[in-house]
């Protein structure tokens, strides 16, 4: 009997854990994963890796307490993945502070406090700080390294292996590859990132209605102390991340610029992207404004409603979009693994109970936990607000 084989297109973090939940649930079977360029070089290389526990919808809270266990127990596997934990601190307004404390899993704790600990940073007048529990930062990219090196050979990567047709027919998935060679497989798992309007895929993926936004981030040339920590900014939806193991601070903040080509983004930063950054650290630090000169500039897929979107893009199920994370394709990855797992063992018969997964911050031991698969329904772009998943790439 021949194995069964699932194809996955894209290679950054959210590709490369999909293959490991594949691999992690089912021993037998056979996975490819494609990407045209080298493993998490996409999306993924300029990914700010910061993660918060936490969610505004139930799917998006479940996802995150989800994920948070599975890091802690990746990293209790591995130590030697590029996973840090770190403080953190939420500036918001006064008035938001209830609903604040609502978005955030009990696991985080957030407590009041009187200051911000990054000495730079100030509280602006009618602004309250919160501590919270529970956050790390990873460097993204060297992850979905490490994945893909634990994988193989059990998974085979493709790099540099463009596709360029997908033909469903048969009971069966053919993959066209740009090498000029086919691939016949079972399933096919579609996690593009931005790359919406690929040939291959974009009639598939247009009904969606995902849009694609710029997401930018300053580099501040000061070095961080190893005890530094991060500040959310949650009126502004932006954070102050230090990167220590880079030698400098990390300013993100809301961008909103719609409809990009993520191959068209080669200028690199434009005075307006300066401007703009600057002018939203200025009501927290001057000083730190004032030293944004440089940083990086890409962008990501963003679902109708502001969740991470796992459905089928054929009448059979046998390829499957994972992705449209909204700027939290790191935060959110294992459980966005999961429910396409979940997805596939239900198109094969083999599902197990839907939503028996983790439902709080306790979790459970996250490889072949089932998330469920609700795939809610909405209309316009949007993030999931200040402290904002789209900003967490």
């Amino acid at each position: 009997m021949a194995q069964p084989a699932t194809a996955v297109i894209g290679a950054g973090v959210v590709g490369c854990l999909v293959a490991r939940e594949l691999a992690a649930r089912d021993p037998e079977v056979s996975i490819t994963v494609f990407d045209r360029d080298a493993v998490g070089a996409g999306a993924s290389r300029r990914s700010a890796g910061l993660h918060l526990p936490r969610g505004a919808t139930p799917r998006t809270r479940r996802m995150s307490a989800f994920s948070h266990a599975y890091y802690a127990d990746l990293k209790l596997r591995r130590p030697d993945v590029p996973i840090q934990p770190i403080g953190a601190t939420v500036i918001t307004d006064r008035a938001r502070g209830d609903r604040l404390v609502g978005r955030y899993l009990d696991l985080a704790t957030p407590t009041p406090v009187g200051s911000v600990p990054n000495h730079a940073v100030f509280l602006p007048e009618g602004s309250r700080a919160w501590r919270i529990a529970g956050c790390h930062y990873a460097d993204v990219y060297q992850l979905a390294q490490a994945i893909a090196a634990e994988l193989r050979p059990r998974a085979r990567f493709l790099e540099g292996v463009a596709v360029t047709g997908l033909g469903s027919s048969g009971g069966a998935v053919t993959v066209y590859a740009g090498t000029g060679e086919r691939f016949v497989a079972d399933f096919v798992v579609l996690a593009p990132g931005p790359w919406l309007s690929v040939p291959a895929w974009q009639d598939r993926v247009a009904p969606l209605g995902l849009r694609v936004k710029k997401v930018v981030a300053l580099h501040i040339e000061q070095r961080p102390d190893p005890t530094d920590e991060a500040v959310v900014f949650d009126t502004d939806d932006a954070f102050l991340l230090p990167l220590v193991h880079r030698g400098h601070w990390l300013f993100s903040y809301s961008c909103h610029e719609w409809d990009v080509d993520p191959d068209g983004l080669t200028a690199g930063l434009s005075p307006a992207d300066i401007g703009a950054a600057r002018a939203c650290l200025r009501r927290y630090s001057p000083t730190l404004a004032d030293a944004c000169g440089a940083g990086r500039v890409f962008c990501d897929a963003y679902s109708p409603d502001g969740e991470p979107l796992v459905r089928p893009l054929d009448g059979t199920g046998r390829i499957v979009f994972a992705g449209a994370a909204n700027g939290s394709g790191y935060r959110l990855g294992p459980a966005i693994g999961s429910e396409v797992v979940d997805l596939l063992r239900l198109h094969t018969g083999s599902a197990g109970p839907s939503g028996s997964g983790p439902r709080g911050s306790g979790g459970s031991p996250p490889q072949g936990a089932a998330l469920g698969n609700a795939v809610p329904p909405g209309l316009a772009p949007r993030s999931e607000g200040a402290t904002g998943d789209h900003q967490y790439v």
